[in-house]
């Protein structure tokens, strides 16, 4: 199965060696098997291909987690199409952006599963278009000039738009052949086998959901249960029946430990999990330790994102092993510091190359041209070390660093610090110029309302940091701004919460 050249042809693969295991578990509960699911691949590909879709145009997909988006993906790599799926929940603003950079030849909304897509799918005066893979809406548009075919696996099959701190859409281009090596590595780092159960919450509308997930289960020729929004109660009762592997992000993991804490559970007790891995955000050894003692397994830690389909490093630590770090490289990837960047021995910008790195930014060679080196390294904007042992450290976003009297804060450092306390489920640490230095501004979501208050978290990091460490200001909020990874969006915390943060002393 390493012959691919398309990611469509896993899926055909399977449906010829073993056609009635399930596959894929819908948003609604419904199964579908290998041969059912190939067939379905091909539905959606004649539907297409009767719209006016053919090799090089873009299908825009905006959507949440359900069979449809995975059936529409492979459909795309059937035609020599790029798929362009985008999460529902986007703003009109957002949507149109994207739309008028990727100019798609067909807009589809996954109606049926969410009501954001419906509202857009209206917006966009889409027409009903009932398939059996889903009642889906679907619209023209703007069918901008195809792009050209390239063979082997150099071809594009996805574009992903990256969260940005600006107006201004960047959209990464990954080829089949990223995408392929992204799910071989995930497999063989989670040692994936058609036995498993893999619960399908990250939105496959992200890197993560996309690769480490749709990709690896599909390569893999194990179930994946999908699901179109994360809900703590549905995560358990998932883990209680017997899903085997579950790819997350610490938000996900601190929320459903806060859920079955709740109701009386301090540790799972699933007869099947196996696998548990964390990634978008840094551990920290306190938070660690908990979690493992809740799953009953290790947590694993990983490291990557969209423009290296991503993965670059992970761990495979056992149980208890006190280590933080997002591992050494995957097979095949290779990492190295530029410590020009950073201001402090031994810590530079994360660069990374290998089969995982993107093609580029679409109609964007300037910016491609300055996040890869002449030599083919992708600079990935974040700081980081590598200790002895080879494994990777990341300490923080370049653009994020604080620097406060001269002394560098990592808000990763600080976030830790805070979450430890156990009226803390996550915090968000950033910086603000101030009178000639930068505060470090802290946010916390309680477990519950009233829970814990900013006096009491100030005097519980005050034997955990250094002074110049500390937060000047500390804000309790009921959420912090999030994708729907559940990756907080730091960019967003002034505009958010900056009337009520100048109301804190």
């Amino acid at each position: 199965m390493t012959d691919f050249t398309r990611i469509h042809q896993m899926i055909a693969a399977h449906a010829q060696t073993r056609s009635d295991s399930i596959a894929v578990i819908d948003a609604d509960g419904k199964q579908v098997d290998w041969a059912r699911y190939d067939a379905l691949v091909e539905e959606a590909a004649q539907l297409l291909a009767v719209q006016g879709v053919g090799a090089g145009d873009r299908v825009l997909i905006v959507a949440e987690n359900c069979l449809a988006v995975a059936v529409l993906v492979m459909a795309c790599s059937k035609l020599d199409a790029w798929a362009v799926p985008v999460n529902a929940r986007m703003s009109g603003a957002e949507l149109a952006r994207i739309r008028d950079h990727a100019q798609p030849k067909r807009i589809l909304f996954t109606s049926h599963v969410s009501k954001e897509a419906a509202a857009h799918a209206d917006d966009a005066a889409a027409h009903p278009c009932v398939t059996c893979f889903g009642a889906l809406s679907m619209a023209e548009g703007p069918g901008g000039a195809a792009e050209p075919t390239e063979p082997g696996r150099d071809q594009v099959a996805v574009i992903l738009y990256t969260t940005g701190t600006t107006g201004d859409p960047k959209g990464v281009m990954l080829t089949h052949g990223n995408l392929i090596f992204a799910a071989t590595a995930s497999r063989d780092l989670r040692n994936l086998t058609p036995t498993d159960h893999v619960y399908g919450v990250l939105p496959m509308t992200h890197v993560f959901g996309l690769a480490s997930m749709l990709m690896a289960s599909a390569l893999t020729g194990c179930t994946v249960e999908l699901a179109a929004r994360f809900s703590a109660e549905a995560l358990y009762d998932a883990l209680k029946r017997g899903a085997t592997v579950v790819p997350a992000v610490p938000q996900m993991h601190a929320v459903l430990m806060a859920y079955a804490a709740k109701h009386g559970h301090e540790t799972l007790g699933s007869a099947r999990l196996r696998y548990v891995s964390s990634g978008a955000a840094p551990l920290d050894p306190a938070w660690k330790r908990k979690a493992e003692a809740f799953y009953g397994l290790p947590l694993q830690n990983g490291y990557g994102m969209t423009e290296t389909t991503a993965g670059v490093s992970g761990t495979r630590n056992p149980i208890g092993d006190p280590d933080t770090s997002v591992g050494p490289p995957l097979p095949g990837v290779e990492v190295r510091l530029d410590e020009s960047v950073g201001n402090e021995p031994g810590v530079g910008e994360v660069l990374t190359s290998g089969p995982h790195i993107m093609k580029g930014y679409y109609r964007n060679p300037a910016a491609t041209a300055q996040a890869i080196t002449p030599d083919g390294f992708m600079r990935t904007g974040d700081l980081g070390r590598i200790d002895h042992a080879g494994r990777l450290h990341i300490v923080g976003r370049s653009k994020e660093l604080i620097i406060r009297g001269g002394f560098n804060v990592y808000p990763p450092e600080v976030e830790a610090a805070l979450n430890d306390h156990p009226c803390v489920v996550q915090s968000a640490v950033i910086g603000r110029k101030a009178a000639g230095d930068e505060e470090v501004l802290a946010f916390c979501v309680p477990t519950a309302p009233g829970a814990v208050d900013a006096e009491t978290l100030r005097a519980f990091v005050a034997g955990r940091l250094s002074g110049y460490k500390r937060p000047s200001r500390i804000l309790i909020v009921d959420a912090l701004p999030a994708a729907a990874t559940g990756k907080i969006l730091k960019h967003k915390l002034l505009g958010t919460f900056g009337a009520a943060l100048d109301e804190v002393s």
